[in-house]
């Protein structure tokens, strides 16, 4: 036999074992890929967990980032901070956690503000639903409509009725420009046939001051604040916001009730950057509801006259897609300008 002959056939079945070789290390590097969120979702936590929070200190929003801080340091006995970013309506909250890395250890409270600032400001740098993962939804609660108790109105029939037929100008304030009361409002013009001219504040405070001093017509405000000046008979409640009454205020009507279609929801929730991997959005989602599902949670967010959510996270993030187009239908429908 010719030497080179038997050479060729040693070094064949060195160069076709090459090929399985290469085809087995794919694979386990697959299988371990496939492998590492899972591990990673085994771990973790295994450092702080920081809670962004498009709020300072004290409100809801903060409230809610220390009770959910709270009951994360007490189940994965590793600590949960809550980092307040209360500036610009929530949109450098928001720009913080999308360029977050997606590992679980950046969480971010996100509320009903999150899909208004889309809708009113449409060159933000982040899509304010595919830049995250939602979590969960974890309340919602609509906003009060409130009068001076000097109003002619008593009821919501009557002021809807005092809103057509009043042949002075109309005015109604709020916590701000984009605010939820705002939005309220606008979408009570729209709905009602109005005229009203919108008076901006620089939060919720100083608004129901000037109420409570005549200083103008109505407000949607949020129920906390609201309900506390009703009970103390500074202000008389007309209406909720949301959509149906609620179980915690059951002798107010829903604004739907004379407006069909009215509905107006402040929530709250949780997420995090976008690309969370599965195995550790499941974890976090699971300690999120149960902490919604406590007795000690639903007891605390029913005397602010929240109604208690828990949903999974696809749920949640179909509910902001829907949120989000429905603010901007109001912008179009009601030609609102915040320039």
């Amino acid at each position: 036999m010719h030497p080179n002959t038997t050479t060729r056939g040693n070094n064949m079945p060195r160069r076709s074992r090459q090929p399985a070789i290469v085809w087995a290390l794919c694979l386990a590097y697959g299988i371990l890929a496939a492998l590492t969120p899972a591990l990673a979702a085994d771990d973790f936590p295994s450092r702080p967990v920081r809670i962004i929070t498009p709020a300072q200190p004290g409100g809801t929003t903060d409230f809610l980032a220390r009770l959910l801080a709270t009951h994360f340091t007490e189940t994965w006995k590793q600590q949960a901070i809550v980092d307040n970013r209360g500036s610009a309506s929530g949109i450098n909250a928001a720009e913080i956690t999308k360029n977050a890395a997606p590992d679980g250890y950046t969480l971010f409270i996100v509320y009903h503000q999150h899909t208004v600032n889309a809708a009113i400001q449409p060159k933000l740098p982040y899509h304010p639903v595919n830049d995250f993962t939602p979590i969960s939804q974890m309340t919602e609660a609509g906003t009060l409509l409130v009068v001076n108790p000097a109003h002619p109105a008593k009821t919501l029939k009557e002021f809807v009725d005092w809103s057509r037929s009043t042949k002075e100008p109309i005015n109604f304030g709020s916590a701000g420009i984009g605010s939820g009361g705002h939005m309220a409002g606008e979408l009570y013009k729209l709905l009602a046939g109005v005229k009203a001219e919108h008076i901006p504040y620089k939060g919720t405070g100083p608004a129901i001051i000037d109420l409570i001093a005549g200083q103008y017509h109505f407000n949607f405000a949020g129920l906390t604040g609201a309900l506390a000046q009703v009970k103390a008979g500074k202000l008389r409640a007309i209406a909720v916001s949301a959509p149906k009454r609620l179980k915690s205020l059951p002798d107010i009507p829903s604004v739907a009730e004379a407006l069909p279609g009215f509905s107006v929801v402040g929530w709250y929730g949780l997420a995090a950057p976008a690309r969370l991997p599965k195995p550790l959005l499941a974890k976090i989602h699971a300690q999120t509801v149960a902490l919604v599902r406590s007795p000690e949670f639903v007891k605390r967010m029913t005397a602010l006259g929240s109604e208690l959510v828990g949903s999974e996270p696809e749920a949640f993030r179909q509910f902001m897609l829907a949120d989000l187009d429905r603010w901007a239908d109001l912008v179009k429908r009601s030609g609102m300008k915040f320039n």
